[in-house]
């Protein structure tokens, strides 16, 4: 028998004995929380507690990722093409449920209310889309990576090469977000520098993904995916239970949004908010209608555009199962995104009933464990102590005064993971919920970096550079290549670039307008050519990405060079008729560039808005214009659209 085949039936006993392999798993992961509750109870040190929640769990990552090593050009990109429907829908939801949905959302919906729905509705949402439009039709292909379809469906490297472009561009910010996150992890439970945090995440990263590949990542994910959702679901139920007798955080969190209004008014009516506080259910107070349904609409396309989930799909047995393994994906992410309201409520509850209106001298410890990681501030200032608080707060202090909402700043990423601590729920609950995060920051990480590498190594290397390139040496490219990615980017989130969301939205953007019309009318319009698709590609790119980045870093430009003249002033909330007198009034110049809007006053999360739309429009008119691609594209173009029959592409032997 030769090593491949051998290699095929070790990997079907494996397969076949997934059920048994992750029943154990998990039962041995409960068993380690009642242990460390138990070491908890008997006096051991949270310090501890906390060191052996993070590396126990890495160790076990690593261990599958050594385990699931590879040689095999197909078992590094795509698994081997063996995963079946339910596990590759579980590894989908731990790939996708990121630092931003574990972390991020949830402190969203704290800070923005029902505003904070649109990330929930939208990333929901495009899954929809990517049953219908894109999944089953790109497995049939039988393509290891997205640039690999674009090449083959427009023809020559050109638009595989501006594939591999929006690919690194939204793979990369995307996977800085994540490396962000391990990094706020690592330094709360780690006592180190949050610099330092992030390069201890990056290794766990490096171990689960390097050695195996796809194969690696996509076991490791089925593992992850069970921590974080025990982890994300353990302390609002507990909570859930406490409040109000029902242990489903999901039937109860009504209540809880109606005692935060009960507060509100009673917070207002006392001074210890502001009368102008936005209402926790009120819609529209921190997104216009515009804002709120152009968010929904980039998120939803931009999940069915992203690169790292759609390779997903590339690794079950048939169309079929892609197709089931959508479902089981939705059904997953569903679990932890039909939580997170409640996640946010509980929360914010809890903030409103035991913090605002404490005494500035009697405020909990978990203010100041936080504060000192530059994570939660008071009247403008890191609570490091006590005397750094009443300094901060001046005049309230003097008389005495109680802490009051608008004097409290909690960053919207430590939301999730400093609520069992506010809570005054034990330590072991916050262990087990920063196992969870960094269970999902690591998952998608290593898709991503993955995805990267894959694009690199695969499209450039082996498909522009040497064809001719042997199997280890392709794999070689392929793993130095991400040791090098991972580095830059851990380099890039050490420097803090923004807040986990907004990076994750800019990527979705960047893919949306990027990947999403050259891949849907690939698949549904056979007129569709390379002229059309590459311009089409280059209009709305290019235009995503120059809104982006001139909203975000250089808003001045915008305002005076491309007439993005509908600003408000953030003083006034008055219409800004003259953009350039208002930026050189020193006045209101700060306050204008801190808004950060253009175009219809679209924010920068949903540049899409504008590209997507020119994307599909050049495309159609260009490849109108030009020759339509030849019989035989188009008779393919059709046969992937039949639910039935083999795979268009072929593999070649490892």
């Amino acid at each position: 028998m030769s090593a491949e085949s051998s290699s095929a039936t070790k990997g079907g006993d494996f397969v076949s004995n997934l059920g048994k392999v992750y029943g154990i798993y998990t039962g041995g992961f409960l068993a380690f929380v009642v242990l460390l509750a138990i070491l908890e109870q008997m006096g051991v040190p949270n310090r501890i507690i906390g060191y052996l929640f993070v590396f126990f769990t890495l160790a076990v990552y690593a261990l599958i990722g050594i385990m699931s090593r590879t040689m095999q050009v197909s078992e590094y990109y795509v698994a081997g093409r063996r995963v079946p429907a339910i596990y590759n829908g579980m590894a989908t939801g731990a790939d996708w449920m990121s630092a931003a949905s574990f972390i991020g959302m949830a402190g969203s919906l704290y800070l923005l209310g029902y505003d904070g729905l649109a990330f929930v509705l939208g990333w929901t949402g495009g899954y929809v889309l990517v049953a219908i439009l894109v999944a089953p039709f790109l497995r049939k292909f039988g393509a290891y990576t997205v640039p690999d379809f674009m090449s083959a469906r427009f023809g020559g490297n050109l638009a595989r090469f501006l594939a591999i472009i929006v690919l690194l561009c939204c793979s990369f910010t995307y996977v800085v977000a994540q490396i962000y996150g391990t990094g706020i992890i690592a330094s709360r439970f780690l006592g180190m520098s949050f610099e330092m945090a992030v390069y201890v995440g990056l290794a766990g990263i490096l171990v689960c993904s390097m050695l195996g590949g796809m194969r690696a990542v996509t076991w490791t994910q089925v593992a992850q995916y069970i921590v974080l959702i025990v982890a994300y679901l353990t302390p609002v139920v507990i909570l859930s239970a406490q409040k109000f007798g029902l242990p489903i955080p999901q039937l109860t969190y009504g209540m809880a949004l109606q005692e935060i209004g009960n507060l509100e008014q009673s917070m207002r009516a006392s001074g210890l908010a502001p009368a102008t506080m936005k209402e926790h259910v009120a819609p529209f107070t921190s997104y216009s209608p515009l804002n709120f349904f152009a968010l929904i609409l980039c998120l939803m396309v931009g999940t069915a555009s992203l690169p790292h989930v759609l390779m997903r799909y590339f690794t079950t047995p048939s169309v079929r199962e892609a197709r089931n393994s959508v479902a089981w994906s939705l059904l997953f992410i569903f679990l932890l995104y039909f939580t997170a309201p409640a996640y946010a409520a509980f929360s914010k509850l809890e903030v409103y009933q035991n913090v605002i209106g404490q005494p500035l001298a009697n405020l909990p410890a978990w203010i100041f464990t936080y504060g000192k990681l530059e994570l939660v501030k008071v009247c403008g200032a890191n609570a490091v102590d006590v005397q750094a608080i009443i300094t901060a707060c001046g005049n309230i202090a003097n008389q005495g005064g109680l802490l009051r909402l608008q004097d409290l700043a909690i960053n919207t990423d430590t939301i999730v993971i400093s609520t069992p601590e506010i809570a005054g729920l034990p330590y072991v609950i916050a262990g087990l919920v920063a196992a969870g995060g960094l269970a999902a920051a690591l998952s998608t990480a290593d898709g991503l970096l993955l995805a990267i590498a894959n694009a690199l190594s695969h499209d450039i290397y082996y498909k522009m550079i040497d064809p001719n390139a042997p199997t280890q040496r392709r794999l070689v490219v392929a793993r130095v290549l991400l040791l090098i990615v991972a580095v830059l980017a851990a380099f890039t989130a050490s420097t803090r670039p923004a807040d986990i969301l907004a990076m994750v939205s800019w990527a979705f953007s960047l893919a949306a307008a990027g990947n999403f019309p050259a891949l849907v009318l690939g698949v549904w319009w056979k007129r569709a050519n390379a002229y059309g698709a590459v311009a089409g590609m280059i209009a709305g790119f290019g235009i995503t990405l120059f809104y982006l980045v001139v909203s975000r870093y250089y808003p001045e430009l915008g305002a005076t060079s491309f007439g993005m003249t509908s600003l408000l002033n953030p003083i006034t909330g008055a219409p800004i008729v003259d953009v350039a007198k208002a930026l050189a009034d020193p006045a209101t110049a700060n306050a204008v560039l801190a808004s950060k809007v253009g175009w219809f006053n679209i924010n920068n999360i949903s540049s899409a808005i504008f590209g997507m739309p020119v994307g599909f429009a050049v495309m159609v008119i260009v490849s109108l214009m030009t020759p339509a691609p030849s019989r035989e594209m188009q008779e393919m173009v059709e046969e992937i659209r039949r639910p039935r029959g083999g795979v268009m592409m072929k593999e070649k032997a490892a």
